[in-house]
């Protein structure tokens, strides 16, 4: 492997000033949501973006993207102004100094996720958590799940501890799925010692496309409390009943799509009847399989045209 620490700089100011906010004790927990993996309702993203913009932050340490990045397979965009090229979207992946709204320091990983040199990022962050002695790194996405939008969102909580997500229902076994670099990181975070865990949001498949901020708030929420954090969610809140309210203003003029929803809510509150039960099955027999939901949304989705309302799936 080439030397991780060639793929960032440190701000060294900043650095300074982590190390003396740490001496003696614990230093700050590492929260980190990167694009490019699987994100419904942009849970990772609208969070990493609702903390730099809401809180004071500082850049601590910036990762060299022309490194990291495959320009082709995911091409930034660039703004043509009549006659010349304006505004180029430059790809940045960083990780930056948050105090939260009581001041505590927490550090954040946001921006692009690396396409190649997953293990070298790996070992980067691993370095940087070294550095500043973070006691905990926590990750932030969200999955599609066939949820209705009128029940509470839920979590899949998963750590390189068990004993960091003992309080968490597990909403899986074991399955098989794409690796992601946060998946890596946590891996070898705890091969190496360090505690690290993650929240993947469940987010409903039919929203999963759209901005959802609720499945920000929800993650935020256990982001908090798994950290210790005190976050403003103030900004996110308006958002999501906003977006709301569209959902429900869309759901209300399309009786096929209340049919749905409706079934939704049924196998949802069935499997939270049967939760802790030796099958989660039980009762839902007569409800539609997940494909069927689907099917039926992708026929409504496909019969709207130029009717899709802002903010929604629809």
């Amino acid at each position: 492997m080439l030397d991780p620490s060639e793929i960032y700089a440190v701000d060294p100011a900043v650095a300074a000033e982590v190390e003396a906010r740490t001496a003696g004790g614990s230093g700050p927990v590492l929260v980190h949501a990167v694009r490019g993996f699987v994100d419904a309702g942009g849970a990772g993203r609208l969070s990493a973006e609702h903390l730099t913009e809401q809180l004071p932050t500082e850049r601590l340490a910036t990762f060299d993207v022309d490194q990291l990045l495959d320009y082709r397979s995911r091409r930034p965009t660039a703004t043509f102004e009549g006659d010349h090229w304006g505004e180029y979207d430059e790809p940045e992946l960083a990780v930056d100094l948050v105090r939260d709204t009581s001041g505590v320091p927490f550090l954040l990983l946001h921006g692009v996720e690396p396409d190649v040199q997953w293990e070298r990022f790996a070992a980067a962050v691993r370095q940087i958590v070294e550095r500043f002695d973070v006691p905990l790194t926590v990750g932030l996405h969200g999955i599609p799940m066939g949820i209705p939008h009128t029940r509470p969102l839920s979590v899949t909580a998963h750590a390189n501890r068990p004993e960091l997500v003992a309080d968490y229902t597990s909403w899986f076994g074991t399955v098989q799925v794409p690796a992601s670099a946060g998946t890596l990181l946590e891996i070898r975070l705890g091969q190496s010692g360090h505690d690290a865990m993650g929240f993947a949001v469940h987010v409903p498949h039919y929203l999963a496309q759209s901005p959802f901020p609720q499945a920000s708030i929800t993650g935020l929420e256990h982001v908090q409390r798994a950290a210790g954090l005190e976050l403003d969610l103030g900004a996110l809140t308006e958002a999501a009943s906003e977006t709301m309210l569209e959902v429900e203003r869309q759901v209300e003029e399309q009786p096929e799509v209340q049919t749905v929803v409706h079934a939704l809510e049924q196998q949802y509150d069935a499997f939270a009847r049967n939760i802790g039960r030796p099958s989660l099955l039980a009762e839902t027999a007569e409800l539609p399989t997940a494909d069927e939901l689907g099917a039926e949304f992708e026929r409504f989705l496909a019969q709207q045209g130029d009717e899709k309302g802002p903010g929604t799936g629809f």
